[in-house]
């Protein structure tokens, strides 16, 4: 094997690839959507169901991928889960009912994706110490990228060759990537809980731990708002564009991504090279970059929702993106501060559990309101939770964060 600097490097980047065909499978769905919804005759609460499904299919999975993955080998459950995925992702294009949508689509998809999250960012922490937010940061990168160009891609393939072709193409690429990971990736050896030492650690543990450290419990409301927020911009933006503006699918699916995930790039790379510079002198500056985040992207999503001129639409995706990464950069960096390394993949699941849970709301919600209000206003007052987030992430600077982190590295927390 590589000297450990090195294939560190290695290992972010081949989660880096597995990370972007993750966003890309979720998103060729929303910007294929309005083919979907012709080619099918389906209405706006279904296709607010199938993706509401999905994600609650994903949270209600990801807890026993937490917890498996501080128990078993995090390579090759990040590896199976990106086959299962891709496999999946290739079946959903054969899709011709409601019924068959949420069984590929929503079921196996999201079932197979929610065993990635847990054990790619605690294997990816593991090999990342000193450099954690910066490594973060990057892989972050993949998710912003992997939903610029599947928009863009699988709008063309949509229009030009059908919708389903969009589904074999980026399925095929996730199976030959994870083959590349089964001889590639590695497990980080070292101190962990391992199949010889399991009974040491319950499924419960997990939930426990995160619910009786306030740093955590503060992120993970974050997280929810975070994602629900999210969710529903990913899922209805495309369809925004494309009805409101008259654009094309293709550019629909580009222009909707673009301006938000190229600034969140920007954003996050910023973040995560400078957090990790002001924490050494005080750690809570963690907890204080995504407040500043969510709150300054507020205004922005009015901006996206409200403008009638596509130019500022655009400034609205912008400044949306560059806020949502401060928030990024920093997700796992501060739950991995203040939760013991052995329960770290548990909590993970635990965290993406009620993220996901709350965030499958949100289309459904979107797609009910579609009607009445318009997505014009159903965008914008997802501004709202945001602001109601920073203002609960300054709480947790001010009060929790310094508390908690200490008694992580003092070893005087207990479960």
């Amino acid at each position: 094997m590589k000297s450990y600097k090195s294939y560190k490097w290695e290992v972010l980047g081949l989660l880096w690839v597995a990370f972007f065909l993750n966003q890309a499978d979720r998103q060729i769905f929303n910007v294929v959507l309005p083919l979907i919804k012709a080619d099918l005759n389906l209405t706006d609460v279904e296709i607010g169901t199938i993706a509401t499904i999905f994600n609650l299919v994903y949270a209600a999975m990801v807890p026993i991928a937490g917890y498996v993955g501080d128990i078993y080998s995090r390579k090759w459950i990040v590896t199976i889960s990106v086959l299962f995925w891709s496999v999946a992702t290739m079946f959903t294009g054969l899709a011709s009912t409601v019924l068959l949508l949420i069984i590929m689509r929503s079921v196996a998809t999201g079932g197979g994706e929610a065993f990635f999250g847990p054990a790619n960012y605690t294997l990816l922490a593991q090999y990342h110490k000193k450099t954690r937010s910066l490594a973060m940061s990057i892989h972050q990168t993949s998710y912003y990228i992997g939903i610029i160009l599947s928009g863009f891609i699988a709008g063309y393939i949509g229009e030009h060759y059908g919708w389903r072709n969009a589904f074999y193409v980026f399925g095929a690429i996730g199976v030959v990537h994870g083959i590349v990971m089964i001889f590639r990736l590695k497990d980080k050896k070292g101190k962990r809980v391992t199949a010889d030492t399991h009974k040491k650690v319950k499924f419960q543990e997990g939930f426990k731990v995160l619910f009786r450290t306030p740093t955590a419990l503060i992120l993970t409301v974050g997280f929810s708002g975070l994602i629900f927020v999210l969710v529903g911009y990913l899922t209805w933006t495309p369809t925004y564009l494309f009805e409101n503006f008259n654009m094309s699918l293709s550019r629909a699916g580009f222009h909707s991504m673009f301006y938000t995930h190229l600034f969140a790039f920007i954003g996050v790379i910023l973040a995560g090279k400078y957090t990790d510079k002001l924490v050494t002198g005080n750690p809570a500056i963690r907890m204080l970059v995504p407040a500043i985040g969510l709150l300054f992207a507020a205004p922005f999503i009015v901006l996206m929702g409200y403008s009638s001129d596509l130019m500022w639409v655009y400034i609205g995706f912008a400044g949306f993106g560059f806020g949502r990464a401060l928030f990024d950069a920093n997700t796992y960096a501060i739950l991995y501060d203040v939760i013991p390394e052995e329960y770290q993949s548990s909590a993970s699941g635990v965290m993406l559990m009620i993220g996901f849970s709350v965030g499958s709301l949100s289309p459904i919600i979107l797609g009910y309101l579609k009607p009445f209000i318009g997505l014009s206003t159903g965008i914008s007052l997802l501004s709202i939770i945001w602001v109601l987030c920073g203002l609960l992430f300054l709480v947790g600077y001010k009060y929790y964060f310094n508390t908690d982190y200490n008694k992580i590295h003092s070893n005087q927390v207990k479960i």
